[in-house]
């Protein structure tokens, strides 16, 4: 029994590996997978506020949690995964939260104090947030229960918080390794299309002329024989069929020709009044 399950899950493993695999190559090939964080436990976070992103201040790097997704920047670019310490892919795009972030949480953490309001925060383990994190979006419980901590704090009104974003998506654009990675995205878009340009050439023949092989020698129909006239011949008239004389058979060589009986002529009959009645020949007594 226990070999048969072994077998059995050595064989599933076998079956899923490939998968695993293949969904990290298109990662991997062209953009490179941030180095491994080592955490001692799961991260506690923290609300930051005007927002539902959840952060670990106390980590070095910038791993925040938004929508069901731990979301971490590294070197100018946004990886994503449903896991804190494992399984990132490579996001192509900024995530739309991350404008309406305090570039200075930060120093406000240290501080406790949020733009000159006492701010107390609360910290979150990472089992409730996983629990209540789609509850308290849709509920928006941080505006309702004490403005995200912050004492006596009133939210921004939406076009400042438009020009707010405007204004911090520029400065993120100005950013060194932002625009690092802006240049090798460039390069490889550059690199990818020059390629694809050089296997349509080896493919695709210069316009105007078809392709060798699909050149083929042009069919010529050979000319047209006009009909020659017939002169007209006149009906012959029905003839009759002449039979051709049979082969008499020839005798053979030293045989004699039977000569076949004439018939004789039979003598014609008297009629019936002039028949005689022959007499009788009576023998003569000795």
């Amino acid at each position: 029994m226990k070999k048969l399950l072994f077998g059995t899950m050595l064989l599933a493993s076998v079956v899923l590996l490939p998968f695993g695999t293949m969904a990290a190559v298109d990662v991997s090939i062209h953009i490179a997978l941030p180095p491994p964080f080592v955490f001692p436990a799961p991260p506690a976070v923290i609300v930051i506020p005007d927002t539902h992103v959840y952060v670990d201040p106390d980590l070095d790097i910038d791993l925040f949690f938004w929508n069901g997704w731990w979301w971490r920047f590294w070197e100018g670019r946004w990886y994503r995964s449903t896991y804190y310490d494992r399984g990132w892919r490579y996001y192509r795009n900024v995530p739309s939260f991350y404008f309406d972030v305090d570039p200075g949480w930060r120093r406000y953490y240290r501080e406790h104090n949020w733009h000159g309001h006492r701010w107390e925060f609360e910290r979150i383990p990472h089992r409730r947030l996983q629990q209540n994190w789609k509850s308290w979006q849709n509920n928006r419980q941080w505006e309702r229960r004490g403005t995200w901590g912050v004492r006596d704090y009133r939210p921004r009104p939406r076009p400042e918080r438009q020009e707010l974003r405007q204004q911090r998506q520029q400065e993120y654009q100005q950013r060194p390794e932002v625009q690092r990675h802006r240049q090798q995205e460039r390069e490889l878009r550059e690199r990818s299309q020059q390629q694809r340009q050089r296997s349509q050439e080896r493919v695709q023949p210069p316009r105007g002329q078809p392709p060798e092989r699909m050149q083929r020698p042009e069919r010529v129909p050979p000319p047209r024989q006009q009909p020659q006239e017939r002169a007209p011949q006149p009906r012959q008239q029905s003839q009759e069929r002449v039979q051709p004389p049979r082969p008499q058979p020839q005798p053979r060589e030293g045989v004699q020709e039977r000569q076949r009986p004439q018939p004789q002529e039979r003598p014609e009959r008297p009629e019936r009044g002039e028949r005689e009645r022959p007499e009788r020949e009576r023998p003569e007594r000795r």
